[in-house]
């Protein structure tokens, strides 16, 4: 039992105060930036208040494209970005959910060792592997499109590792009521072993979105044409040029939209996020 000791209390609560504080400052600032103009940034107003043109700013972001030289609009950006981080993280899930089925549920040569050959892959992540698959997308025709963007990365070690361990655990009584009853692998896999991993799924998504959400370095190499830029890649590009256009009002505003959608997502799933990382369906 923790003893109630006031001082502590105070002391414990004046740090998580101050750690919150540190952390949010820089989010305030990017916020308040983007209320005002370009002309008051560049002439020193102050960042910590709000300014007059929030609307006009976000409008210009969202909708008008050449934001900075040529760029798409922010509303562009930010859908390609979308669709990047979703066919990720479901390709991810669907992908890893089946070969863990396999892995556990079904008896083929060599099942261990294909389980650890898809383990070691943990030790190459992309920017390891990235000049080969390059090459391979490139002689794919893949280049500059969206199956150049996911295909590459759709396939998750991680995630298919996490749904072995789970399935290693389901109680082997209920893979053989469910033979008894006539049920067939899919209807197995379908019917039981998805719902039961539903909080694990919930979980991984959250993680898988915002993984493919704040993809740089792989978009930057495979869609130089602007039309396929995303949003993270965007802003680190105009960033780059705006000494020839000053629009930290505009950059500030695309920051605070590019982070909106993974905060949305973790707000919204955040029981079911911790549920999955600390609970299961069992």
């Amino acid at each position: 039992m923790v003893e109630n000791r006031p001082v502590l209390k105070f002391f414990t609560h004046a740090f998580l105060i101050v750690g919150i504080a540190l952390l949010l400052f820089p989010v305030w600032v990017a916020l308040m930036a983007s209320t005002h103009t370009g002309a008051e940034i560049n002439g020193g107003a102050s960042l910590l208040t709000p300014g007059s043109a929030m609307f006009d700013n976000y409008k210009a972001a969202l909708f008008q494209g050449k934001v900075a030289g040529s760029f798409p609009s922010a509303g562009k950006m930010m859908f390609n970005s979308f669709l990047m981080a979703m066919v990720i993280a479901v390709g991810k899930i669907v992908i890893s959910l089946m070969s863990a089925f396999s892995l556990v549920y079904f008896n083929f040569p060599f099942r261990k060792t294909a389980f650890w050959v898809i383990f070691l892959t943990l030790m190459l992540p992309v920017e390891v592997r990235i000049v080969p698959t390059y090459e391979v997308i490139s002689n794919f025709g893949m280049l500059n499109s969206y199956a150049g963007l996911t295909i590459p990365l759709i396939a998750s070690a991680t995630a298919t590792f996490l749904y072995r361990q789970f399935f290693l655990t389901i109680p082997d009584e209920i893979a053989e009521a469910a033979r008894v009853d006539g049920a067939g692998p899919w209807r197995f896999f379908w019917d039981i072993i998805v719902p039961m991993s539903r909080t694990s799924t919930g979980a991984l998504f959250v993680i898988l979105f915002v993984y493919g959400w704040n993809q740089y370095l792989w978009p930057l190499l495979i869609t130089p044409d602007p039309e396929f830029i995303t949003v993270v890649m965007g802003i680190g590009q105009i960033t780059r040029i705006v000494a020839e256009y000053p629009v930290w009002h505009l950059v500030m505003t695309i920051t605070i939209l590019a982070a909106l959608p993974p905060a949305l997502l973790v707000i919204l799933m955040r029981k079911l996020f911790v549920r999955g990382l600390t609970e299961s369906e069992k």
